[in-house]
């Protein structure tokens, strides 16, 4: 879909500026919640919560898991906004419609982005329920939001991905981890596709061959405006089910947010514990 850009910078401006009036304080730190996950805003206190319908421009999610809230509040003492449900390709969005609310909230100044899903392994030696600490990935959605003309004021041209997850942040996070137990807990690279299919047998095997330790159809295009805009990026992905290609069993999409939402209580307790220690 083509966007004239003159137009997206005014509807971006203008969703920024209609949170702006509207909340006391800007972000340190925004919150990307993915599948099951929507749940880790509910503890954040002194919530500010917007429907995403009632901000100006924002699209509207379809997807029944997630439930469509922007929260502002604080969180392990740090100020948030917290995106409780995200868009996704596959809805029928551009890859700048659905990260139309991160370059919204960036234009508030946070520092930091942390973006959390619920993901396929790929990796046999995952198992349902291990946190992947992204360190990398692999972009097969087909399309960029950074493709068009280019705003100066809101970042570069081309914008260097040799560091597009934080390490000190995923360092932090694996140390965080160790200090509450959390077992099942590893830095791999995340292949994000469009979906809404879901891979099969030989997209398995090819993803995992390209170095993909877990597939997606997220993140990624979130990632990419984020860096863009020079936010440091910490992603977390909960591994739902793991297949091997040599022995495929079908994927069923309601133990894919059932295992989700078994892992929300880890990784509220990681996230906070991270934003205790930024």
């Amino acid at each position: 879909m083509n966007i004239d850009m003159e137009t997206y910078r005014k509807q971006v401006e203008e969703s920024a500026a209609f949170l702006q009036s509207r909340i006391d304080e800007s972000p340190e730190v925004v919150l990307v919640l993915g599948t099951g996950l929507g749940g880790v805003a509910e503890i954040v206190a002194e919530p500010v919560v917007f429907p995403y319908k009632a901000i100006p421009h924002f699209p509207k999610s379809t997807v029944e898991s997630h439930d469509g809230n922007l929260i502002f509040g604080k969180l392990g003492a740090k100020r948030v906004a917290a995106l409780q449900g995200r868009f996704h390709f596959y809805e029928g969005y551009s890859t700048k419609e659905l990260t139309f609310p991160i370059r919204v909230l960036s234009l508030l100044k946070p520092g930091t982005i942390i973006v959390a899903n619920a993901a396929g392994g790929l990796n046999l030696s995952f198992s349902a329920g291990t946190l992947m600490i992204i360190r990398d990935h692999l972009n097969f959605i087909g399309e960029n939001p950074l493709r068009g003309p280019n705003i100066d004021e809101w970042g570069p041209r081309f914008p260097d991905l040799s560091e597009a997850y934080d390490r000190q942040l995923i360092d932090l996070t694996l140390g965080c981890a160790k200090n509450l137990d959390i077992p099942n807990i590893s830095p791999g690279v995340y292949a994000a596709i469009s979906g809404p299919s879901l891979e099969t047998p030989a997209e398995t095997r090819f993803l995992r061959n390209c170095g993909g330790d877990a597939a997606g159809m997220s993140t990624v295009p979130e990632v990419l405006v984020a860096r863009h805009a020079g936010l440091r990026v910490l992603g977390i992905s909960v591994i739902a089910n793991v297949n091997d290609p040599d022995d495929f069993k079908p994927i069923i999409l309601e133990e894919v947010i059932e295992q989700s939402r078994k892992a929300e209580p880890l990784v509220q307790r990681l996230v906070v514990e991270v934003l205790k220690n930024l």
